[in-house]
């Protein structure tokens, strides 16, 4: 009321003022979010977080507080805002996110003097808080002309002035905006941001961060609230409806016995909604927004950040957790009835209260890994394309070296047969050395035509494992053993590896490549083939028309093979192979098979000069995937 002495005082311990306000909060982007959030308590339309020359601002079009109870209330520091579930909503029906009251000193950690000023219907207030306040509690007021707004122009309103702060934001209001979308992520057409740095546009917040989700390689959503962001992820490989890199699934839901703050035992609903996601690349994400990482997993109550990253509790320290991402929603976590489990400094929860133990033991065990095995799939993928790009440019190599294959034949016949007719009159005595001498130079001269040889030779696989997937067992141990001496798996054909790069392209098939690289191929270098043999080998047609075709092209080959079967024509039988014994499910050697293996294996790296391991290494390596008997 006008002319009216108003006295602004704080029902705390000053001390605790000065002990909590520079501690209770170590990033400017938390204490922005706590206003933020009071902003939305107070049902404003828009936020705005304005950067002076010597302050931050945060100023909102909620409904203010009047002198008489509104700033009382405030003042009341540390009393409970929710205590029973009326008082848990707004009037325009929004579920409170504030429930200490301990937020609004969050700007002390920020500045040692806070200016809060507001208005209701006409009405002024203002006072400023500070870290160092006399005994009596009494905070020192604003005059009407201080009480002044820079964005807001209705009647209602608040404004949280901090000057000369001791954090800064971000330069750039794009880089402020994927800080305070990482934090609060509650913000739409009803609810709106506005950045307005100290120079610069002003920009304006209305919709979650869509390009987050547009940058994933995998996504999973939890319940129907966020199955729509599937809307914005950009599925790179839509054709595997198999094994889909996105998944919506239901929420995530539990039952369970919890104390209230009567301390009496009630049954509550746990409910788990949100998103999880992997990146498709991690490029530039490490040092592109300090504040926050772009690698987190945030947990969020009432739509209030509650904290920011559980990766570090839930993960395994595997190198395929740094692309994962995602934000989990928990209210049970600000159920009025429930004591409140939030940390003091209001950036975390008490990791011995049974719903956070619920929900780290669901993400730890479920939840992240299945998003860490569709990033394994978003990668396989990926590669698996690679290879078919690979593959196609081979053909095209092949392609071009017939091509210059042939010109090199024409031209050499041609040009050898104009240099003869020009350099070799009748009857000349060295007619042959001297048609010789000509085309000798000639094809020289001509040879670079077909220099495309050596680099298809390079491309070609150079060892084929071939097989019936029956004998996938040891056929894993020659192929883990060629990788132990230094082949690579991109040298190696075994179509029922786990190692997408040893596999050939499904739209290619085993024969298609064969015949193209091997048989019809200009450049003759050839692939070895490591025979499994085995009576399932002989009894599966792929593998007998494997054998054939080897005969066909003629590989050198060596045998691997299973007791019980012996080895026919047209495979080398003349030359001792290696035995096998299945027993049991159990594969089973003698010393003398196990050194036969190695002696194999070797042979087949000094024909490629592959840096093979020592015997030793190799018969040690062997016998631990094998048992031995003698």
């Amino acid at each position: 009321m006008p002319g009216e002495t108003r006295e602004y005082k704080m029902t705390i311990d000053p001390k605790i003022l000065r002990l909590l306000g520079p501690n209770l909060y170590t990033n400017i982007y938390y204490v922005l979010a706590e206003l933020i959030s009071n902003a939305y308590d107070a049902d404003a339309s828009n936020v705005y977080i304005i950067q002076g020359s010597n302050c931050i601002i945060v100023e909102d079009d909620g409904i203010g507080m009047d002198y008489r109870h509104g700033v009382k209330k405030y003042l009341n520091v540390a009393e409970e805002t929710r205590k029973t579930e009326e008082e848990a909503y707004t009037s325009k029906g929004r579920r409170r996110m504030g429930r200490k009251g301990v937020g609004k000193l969050s700007a002390l950690s920020v500045s040692e003097r806070v200016l809060v000023k507001t208005k209701v219907e006409g009405e002024h207030s203002g006072f400023v808080l500070s870290r160092e306040i006399g005994k009596d509690g009494i905070l020192e007021g604003l005059q009407e002309d201080q009480i002044i707004f820079s964005k807001v122009t209705g009647v209602h309103g608040t404004a949280v002035v901090m000057e000369n702060p001791r954090y800064s934001l971000n330069k750039t209001a794009t880089s402020i905006k994927k800080n305070l979308l990482k934090i609060f992520p509650l913000v739409s057409e009803n609810f709106r941001i506005h950045i307005i740095p100290e120079s610069g546009e002003e920009l304006i917040i209305d919709n979650f961060d869509k390009e987050m989700i547009s940058q994933l390689g995998g996504l999973i959503t939890l319940g129907d609230e966020y199955a729509e962001l599937s809307g914005f992820f950009n599925n790179e490989f839509p054709e595997k409806t198999d094994k889909p890199l996105m998944n919506a699934l239901a929420a995530r839901t539990e039952r369970l016995i919890l104390k209230n703050k009567n301390g009496d035992e009630k049954e509550y609903e746990i409910k788990i909604v949100g998103w999880i996601g992997a990146y498709s690349s991690t490029r530039d994400r490490k040092t592109t927004y300090e504040d926050f990482p772009d690698n987190f997993l945030s947990l969020f109550a009432n739509k209030k950040l509650g904290e920011y990253n559980i990766l570090p509790v839930v993960g395994k320290n595997r190198l395929i957790e740094v692309y994962v991402v995602g934000q989990l929603h928990v209210d049970l976590f600000e159920e009025t009835e429930l004591p409140d489990m939030a940390l003091s400094n209001r950036q975390g929860y008490k990791n011995d209260d049974p719903r956070y133990e619920f929900v780290i033991n669901y993400v730890r065990n479920q939840l992240l890994e299945q998003i860490v095995d569709i990033r394994k799939l978003y990668a396989d993928y990926k590669k698996e394309g690679k290879e078919k790009v690979k593959l196609l440019q081979q053909k095209e190599n092949e392609k071009d070296l017939r091509e210059k294959v042939d010109d090199f034949r024409r031209q050499v016949a041609v040009k050898s047969a104009e240099k003869i007719i020009e350099n070799m009159p009748m009857g000349d005595s060295d007619t042959f050395e001297n048609i010789k001498a000509i085309v000798e130079h000639e094809t020289n001269t001509l040879l670079p035509i077909v220099g495309l040889k050596r680099i298809i030779d390079a491309e070609k696989r150079k060892i084929l494992i071939s097989h019936t997937e029956a004998d996938k067992d040891l056929c894993d141990i020659v192929y883990n053993m060629l990788q132990f001496n230094n082949v690579p798996p991109e040298d190696i054909i075994y179509t029922h590896c786990e190692n997408e790069l040893s596999r050939i392209p499904d739209e290619e098939g085993i024969f298609d490549y064969l015949r193209s690289f091997f048989v019809e191929s200009y450049s003759k270098q050839g692939i070895f083939a490591i025979f499994v043999t085995s009576q399932e080998m002989h009894n599966s047609w792929g593998a007998v028309i494997e054998a054939g075709a080897g005969w066909l092209i003629k590989v050198d080959h060596k045998i691997f093979n299973i007791h019980g079967y012996r080895p026919q024509s047209p495979l080398d039988v003349e030359t001792s192979w290696h035995t096998t014994i299945r027993r049991n499910e159990l594969l089973v050697m003698s010393d003398v098979e196990v050194d036969r293996f190695a002696v194999k294996l070797e042979a087949i790296c000094d024909r490629f000069g592959y840096a093979k391991r020592s015997r030793v290494e190799n018969v040690s390596r062997i016998k631990s995937y094998i048992v031995v008997e003698n």
